[in-house]
């Protein structure tokens, strides 16, 4: 019944009593906007201070986009909805819960959700009532399957390259003009970070994208929306003094060690889109024989940039993770160095500038940012990013 709470996955979710958009800027390292702030190109996020709500939140390990994305809209982490990674070995990639989006729209909440690549949006209209298209291929959405026809021309932009700022800018002018003409109850936005794979907190073409957003969300504030931003992970260089790739290839290690074909090394960060990543993170999972484990997680301990090497059970515990969707050895690279599988298969001539990545427990910090005050926040709570509804509907409306 509208009105009522609504019960997702162990929590419960007050009726909005306004539009609420939850916004997931993919990459966004806080100091993203802090830097921006400073320079003066986002003076709505400025204007926050002392008249919104900022806190600093945790985001999900691996520090990738699907397990974040599908963390925030379900409100719990992938231990629960079993998404791990945008790639893993061997096993069915199916949400195992429902999302809050889905759960108010099946109680008469008008939803919309936009998202950047198309590889997000069947995961976020999981059993969805709505709008839900992607900026990549706005071009052919239709009412039948995704709720709204003839995008490009609500948008009034042309189809974006799915390698542009654009492709973001589209998702949040795709917002302004639902909250003009159809005004959801409830909507999500979420963008890529080409831009911050690119550009370090601060510079010009960073500032120019947080200067965008900027002009966005104050749209969207004006239009009375309760607004919290979020990120599904942050972003840092990975690169040494003279900005070449810090690597390790761990596939070429184990072949090395205990020869080729014995283990099998599945990089999550994998997905269709890695020229600007070369398909390199800081977070991996291994596949070894039994008796192979101790040795190989000794060595692979051993190694200069590795921050972490857990075993299945361990890694599980530590980051929320389903022990069935993961492999026997969990890897986690230190702050300025990604891993490989082999040298013979990443192909970086796509980076054009120095690599920036992520994936580890170093891109975990993110911002949770609101455009309204809390009455009362409970003290000493670990917020994270997958509280991101929970802090819009519960505390802020």
């Amino acid at each position: 019944m509208t009105g009522q709470p609504i019960s997702v996955n162990g929590r419960s979710y007050r009726w909005p009593q306004r539009p609420v958009v939850v916004v997931c800027v993919d990459g966004c390292e806080p100091d993203y906007v802090s830097q921006a702030i400073e320079a003066g190109v986002a003076p709505f996020f400025g204007e926050l201070n002392g008249n919104g709500t900022c806190l600093t939140a945790d985001c999900v390990v691996p520090s990738f986009t699907n397990p974040n994305n599908l963390s925030i809209v379900t409100g719990v982490p992938p231990s629960v909805h079993g998404i791990c990674g945008n790639y893993f070995w061997d096993r069915e990639a199916y949400l195992r819960v429902g999302t809050i989006l889905a759960a108010f729209s099946a109680s008469g909440a008008k939803v919309a959700v936009v998202t950047a690549k198309d590889k997000l949006r069947s995961l976020l209209g999981h059993r969805m009532r709505g709008v839900c298209f992607s900026s990549e291929k706005a071009d052919r959405v239709t009412h039948a399957d995704n709720g709204v026809e003839d995008a490009l021309g609500m948008v009034g932009m042309p189809l974006p390259s799915v390698y542009s700022a654009a492709l973001s800018e589209f998702v949040f002018a795709a917002g302004v003009k639902l909250m003009a003409r159809e005004r959801p109850d409830v909507m999500y936005l979420s963008t890529t970070d080409y831009v911050q794979h690119k550009a370090a907190p601060g510079t010009p073409q960073a500032n120019a994208f947080y200067a965008m957003m900027d002009r966005y969300l104050r749209e969207l504030d004006a239009a009375g929306a309760t607004v919290v931003v979020t990120a599904d992970h942050g972003m840092n260089a990975k690169t040494d003094a003279f900005g070449r790739p810090n690597i390790i290839y761990l596939q070429d290690l184990l072949d090395a060690w205990i020869g080729a074909g014995v283990a099998r090394v599945i990089l999550p960060i994998t997905d269709p889109y890695v020229a600007h990543h070369g398909a390199l993170g800081s977070f991996a999972t291994v596949y070894l024989p039994p008796e192979q484990l101790d040795d190989c997680a000794r060595r692979i301990a051993a190694v200069p940039g590795v921050e972490l090497v857990l075993s299945r059970d361990e890694a599980c515990q530590r980051f929320e993770l389903p022990p069935d969707r993961v492999g026997d050895l969990i890897v986690v690279s230190e702050r300025l160095t990604v891993l490989g599988s082999s040298v013979s298969r990443h192909d970086l001539s796509g980076l054009d500038v120095p690599l920036r990545s992520h994936g580890g427990v170093s891109e975990q910090r993110v911002p949770l940012i609101a455009n309204r005050a809390a009455a009362a926040l409970p003290s000493g709570r670990r917020w994270r990013n997958f509280d991101a509804f929970d802090l819009a509907l519960n505390y802020l409306q």
